[in-house]
């Protein structure tokens, strides 16, 4: 069975993934709306975390209440644009631990390659989310939930800002465990590898390097 893809149906989502597309979006404007939309996804992708009770006074009275069970929760981005999302996952998730794994991508045969992998000691017992602007191709991220899964990953959930049907069948071919959350799917990809309509190279527009 394949994983499941949760597009985000909401007015601020699809608001905000309009400014995202937009050329003439500054790079501040950019950078803090990925990060919202990186939020607001979390919100949704966060809905089964279990929950427990405690305990509290209110001024009132004291009470039941409920609260997050503490199942230990780890943010995986891929460099260098996943960079652009973790603060929206902090704002909703603070105790979370970030692990970082660096690829690059082959202009030629657009295959990706690991450079950089540095993760909390505990990956395998947290329930991993891995974060990255964009599911194009979809090879960086079968890649970088192949390397979590070496690491005895076993609950894993992919973030993405936008998706191409091309990407999340890679996905869901090579990981059928695994979810997708995204703010949309688009077309297709073009000749090189971009999604179309998309919103351009994430990482650029973030960075400000173009």
């Amino acid at each position: 069975m394949s994983g499941k893809v949760h597009v985000m149906d909401h007015p601020l989502v699809a608001h905000k993934m309009t400014v995202l597309r937009d050329k003439n979006t500054s790079v501040k404007v950019f950078r803090e709306i990925v990060s919202e939309v990186g939020m607001l996804i979390t919100y949704e992708a966060t809905r089964d975390l279990p929950l427990t009770t405690k305990e509290v006074e209110t001024p009132i009275c004291a009470t039941t209440a409920p609260t997050l069970k503490g199942k230990k929760f780890a943010v995986v981005p891929i460099l260098r644009a996943g960079l652009g999302l973790v603060e929206g996952v902090l704002n909703m998730v603070p105790n979370a631990r970030i692990g970082h794994i660096g690829m690059y991508r082959d202009e030629e045969t657009l295959e990706p390659h690991t450079y950089f992998c540095k993760l909390p000691k505990d990956i395998s017992e947290r329930e991993v989310m891995v974060v990255d602007p964009m599911l194009a191709t979809g090879g960086s991220a079968e890649a970088a939930i192949s390397e979590l899964k070496q690491r005895g990953c076993t609950t894993i959930k992919l973030m993405v800002l936008l998706a191409a049907p091309e990407g999340i069948k890679r996905i869901q071919d090579a990981h059928p465990d695994v979810d997708i959350y995204c703010g949309a799917v688009d077309e297709c990809l073009n000749e090189n590898g971009y999604i179309v309509p998309g919103l351009g190279d994430a990482g650029d527009r973030i960075f400000g390097t173009k």
